[in-house]
């Protein structure tokens, strides 16, 4: 049975393209004093190559029902938010690949005084995949359990702020024959970061990342422990430039003496300029070390993002992105290089009501035998609140 897996590229991808670019503005239900704001997407599309494959295709039409619940309570100092957002994927080709996932999530935020603040958060995950899967045909299956909380020392007009954070998540393999397993892993993080203000928009900052990854296999070559040093700057020049930068090298120590440690320049930008209310630029660069995959002990990850959306009329946004990954497995003969074109127009029919058009192009280049592909995916979809 062929192993392939494109793990990490999927996973980067997913965490760095923000959410859809929907404008209606829900209105929300009291329910015992607390806000309750469903919402509802329908979405029927045509994908060329859901299982990104360079030989064997599979195409499909795939309609996606995504129900959204959020319950949210706030006082003063205090709020607090609930969202459960059950989807179903349906592929009427390839029956086979068609799936439901769960997603819960629990945020708050708590400020004490105007010295002391506190956010926690906890997530629960259950999904699939179709591309980038372990064994070709078969869809990966995982559940994913997150905790994590950050507090905040100092107010927020002082010159010197700093964080402490503490997290914990659990990656389990919910396919059968041992399929995934060496992908299980309990991740333990801290991060510190101290703030001082050099301007009256402006702060630099200095943080200290920590990450354990204890991967459940015995003998896991990639368990291992990394520290990242970053320095930058965080500011908000008025309402239409806005931005936080942050440099640094990181480092990663493997617990089996067979695996090679690591070392890598690190950095982490997100750029925004709006030159007018209904128009905003953005720019996203990142570069780390990702978790391995198949095969490799690691992957060091590069990847920017430029973006521009634009408000053409009251009703009439289009969203443009463009984006560029450089990926380097550690351990493997394997370089691969990404584009992923992402377009769309949103149309905003009523306010409880949105229609959006979407195309998206993704090229995957890459010097390892049956790792290139191209796809193709169009769709349209209903966004629909009360």
């Amino acid at each position: 049975m062929a192993l392939k897996s494109r793990c990490p590229i999927a996973l980067i991808m997913a965490s760095l393209y923000p959410s859809m670019a929907w404008s209606i503005h829900p209105a929300p239900v009291d329910v015992y004093g607390l806000d309750f704001t469903p919402t509802f997407m329908l979405s029927e599309g045509y994908d060329d190559n859901f299982r990104e494959l360079e030989n064997n295709k599979q195409s499909s039409m795939i309609t996606k029902l995504l129900p959204s619940f959020e319950l949210k309570a706030e006082d003063r100092n205090s709020a607090t938010r609930l969202i459960w957002q059950p989807s179903r994927y349906i592929y009427h080709d390839e029956s086979d690949a068609s799936y439901t996932a769960q997603r819960v999530r629990a945020d708050s935020i708590m400020e004490f005084t105007d010295r002391h603040r506190l956010k926690l958060e906890a997530e629960y995950r259950k999904y699939q995949r179709t591309e980038s899967t372990a064994v070709e045909g078969v869809n990966d299956k995982f559940n994913n359990k997150r905790v994590g909380g950050l507090y905040t020392y100092g107010a927020k007009s002082a010159d010197n702020q700093i964080d402490f954070g503490a997290s914990y998540a659990e990656l389990r393999s919910d396919n059968a024959d041992g399929i995934n397993d060496d992908k299980e892993r309990n991740t333990a993080g801290l991060t510190s970061t101290w703030y001082h203000r050099i301007g009256s928009n402006t702060r630099g900052l200095i943080e200290y990342d920590h990450n354990n990854f204890d991967y459940l296999q015995s003998n896991s070559p990639r368990s291992s422990t990394s520290n990242a040093v970053l320095a930058g700057a965080v500011w908000d020049f008025t309402a239409r430039t806005t931005g936080k930068v942050r440099v640094g090298y990181e480092k990663k120590d493997f617990d089996n003496s067979e695996s090679k440690d690591l070392d890598n320049p690190t950095w982490q930008i997100d750029l925004q300029w709006k030159p007018r209310t209904y128009s905003t630029f953005t720019f996203v660069a990142r570069q780390a070390l990702a978790e391995g995959d198949d095969g490799a002990d690691a992957v060091k990850s590069t990847f920017t993002q430029v973006g521009w959306r634009h408000g053409w009329t009251e009703r009439i946004t289009t969203v443009a992105q463009a984006g560029f990954g450089h990926y380097v497995y550690e351990g493997e003969s394997r370089t691969d290089n990404l584009q992923d074109y992402n377009l769309a127009v949103v149309y905003a029919m009523r306010r409880w009501l949105d229609i959006e058009l979407g195309y998206r192009f993704r090229d995957n280049d890459s010097d390892a035998d049956n790792e290139s592909f191209t796809r193709n995916v169009v769709q349209i979809s209903f966004n629909v609140s009360l």
